[in-house]
C-alpha cells in the first residue's frame, strides 16, 4: 500500500515537473491544446469548440430566412453519396441553385441553425473584408507594403518587401510550418496560445516574396493584424468582428448573429473560427457567386471578387480561395480543416455546402473530394 502510494507520488510529481517545464519553456498552449482536443475526447480541433473559446458575438440584423426552390428535396441525393457522408460524421449538405436552397439533408442532430466552426473557410472571409476596405481607402491596395501596418517587420530583409496581398495570395515568404496533430507545431500554438499577435511578429519571413506558394495560417492572421490596425486607425472599426457585422452580416440580413474566435488579449482568429450555420455559409458562397453583391447593394467590388479567383503562383489558388476554374464547369471554394467546403460553380448559378466533423484523410479536397461535390450538386438539376 506505502509503495503505490509513493508511485502515485511520483507520478504527480512528475506531471506537476512536465507542467511547470511546459510553462517556462513558453509551452503551456499545449495545456490549452489538450484540454481541448484529448480531453473533451477529439484527436484536433473540432467544429463545435466554440465554447471552449473566448469568442465575439458578429451581429445580424433585420434576420431573413432563404427562399426554397421550387424543387426542394425532390431529388435525393445518391445512396452511395449519403453513405459516405454519414461514415465521415457530416453535418449538414446543402445546394443552393439560383439564389434558393434546392436541397439540405442534416445528419446526427445538426440543424439549420446548427453553429459550427468554419475553421479556414474563414480565411476567404478576412480576404472579402480586405476587398472592403480597400473599397473604403481605409487600405491603398493588394500592393501595399505590410510595414505600413506591421512595422515590426522593417528590419526584416525579406518581410520588408512583403505586401498585405501576398499574405493573402500565400506566396509573402513568411517562415511557417502547417501541421495541425503535432503539439509542438506553429498551428497549434496559433490557435491555442494566448497572444498570437506577439507569437506571429516576432517570426520572420525566409523566402523571397511572391516566389514560392506556401499555404500558411500564420499568413492570414497577419493580414488579419494589418487589416485591424488600418480600420482602427481609420475609425473604421475597433474590431474585427464589428467590421464583418457592419460591412456583410447586417445588410446580408443572416439569419442568426455568428461568432469568432478570440485569444486571450481580444483578437480574432481570422485564420479560422468563425462560426455560423449552413444556410449562412451558403450565403457566402452566394456573394462571391453575385459578383459581391446582396440584393440591391454591392458589398464586396466586382472587380476584387476576380481578383480573389485568379491563380496566382499555382493554379489552384487564388486571393485565399481554392480554384478549380480550368475544370468543366469551372469553380472555386472557400475550404477549412476535417472537409467545411463552400464551393461557386458559376456557370450553374449553384453553391454547395458540405459541414462535418470529419473528413476521409485518404481523399484530397482539391483532386478527389470537392470535384465530387460539384457532380454530386449537377446530378440534383441534371
Amino acid at each position: 500500500m506505502k509503495l503505490l502510494s509513493r508511485s502515485l507520488l511520483l507520478i504527480a510529481a512528475l506531471i506537476l515537473l512536465l507542467l511547470v517545464g511546459l510553462y517556462a519553456t513558453g509551452h503551456g498552449y499545449i495545456i490549452t491544446s489538450l484540454q481541448r482536443t484529448y480531453m473533451a475526447g477529439h484527436v484536433t480541433a473540432n467544429i463545435n469548440d466554440h465554447p471552449e473559446f473566448a469568442t465575439r458575438v458578429i451581429t445580424t440584423a433585420n434576420p431573413s430566412e432563404l427562399s426554397q426552390h421550387p424543387d426542394y428535396n425532390k431529388a435525393p441525393l445518391p445512396p452511395e453519396f449519403v453513405e459516405q457522408l454519414i461514415a465521415y460524421d457530416s453535418a449538414a449538405f446543402l445546394v443552393l441553385k439560383d439564389g434558393q436552397v434546392l436541397h439540405e439533408t442534416y445528419f446526427d442532430g445538426y440543424s439549420n441553425r446548427s453553429k459550427t466552426n468554419s475553421f479556414s473557410m474563414a480565411k476567404t472571409v478576412t480576404t472579402l473584408m480586405l476587398g472592403i476596405a480597400i473599397e473604403e481607402g481605409h487600405v491603398k491596395g493588394l500592393d501595399q507594403p505590410i510595414t505600413d501596418f506591421l512595422p515590426e517587420f522593417k528590419s526584416d530583409p525579406l518581410g520588408s518587401r512583403a505586401t498585405i496581398g501576398q499574405l493573402s495570395a500565400m506566396d509573402s515568404g513568411y517562415e511557417w510550418d502547417e501541421h495541425y496533430y503535432s503539439p509542438f507545431s506553429p498551428t497549434v500554438e496559433l490557435l491555442y496560445g494566448d497572444d498570437i499577435r506577439s507569437f506571429l511578429l516576432n517570426g520572420k519571413f525566409t523566402s523571397e516574396p511572391g516566389s514560392y506558394w506556401y499555404y500558411s495560417s500564420a499568413s492570414t492572421e497577419l493580414m488579419g493584424i494589418f487589416l485591424l490596425r488600418a480600420l482602427q486607425q481609420a475609425g473604421a472599426a475597433e474590431t474585427l468582428s464589428q467590421y464583418l457585422s457592419e460591412k456583410l452580416w447586417q445588410p446580408m440580413q443572416m439569419n442568426d448573429d455568428a461568432l469568432w474566435h478570440l485569444d486571450d488579449n481580444g483578437m480574432e482568429l481570422v485564420f479560422c473560427c468563425l462560426n455560423t450555420n449552413a444556410r449562412n455559409y451558403s450565403r457566402l458562397g452566394q456573394l462571391m457567386l453575385n459578383q459581391g453583391r446582396w440584393n440591391a447593394q454591392q458589398l464586396v467590388p466586382a472587380d476584387f471578387i476576380q481578383q480573389m479567383i485568379q491563380p496566382g503562383l499555382v493554379e489552384h489558388y487564388g486571393l485565399s480561395t481554392w480554384l478549380g476554374m480550368h475544370k468543366n464547369p469551372g469553380y472555386y471554394w472557400f475550404s477549412g480543416h476535417l472537409g467545411q467546403h463552400i464551393v461557386v460553380i458559376p456557370e450553374h448559378n449553384m453553391v454547395v455546402v458540405r459541414l462535418g466533423e470529419r473528413t476521409d484523410p485518404a481523399r484530397d479536397h482539391v483532386k478527389d473530394t470537392v470535384p465530387e461535390y460539384v457532380s454530386v450538386g449537377l446530378s440534383l438539376i441534371d
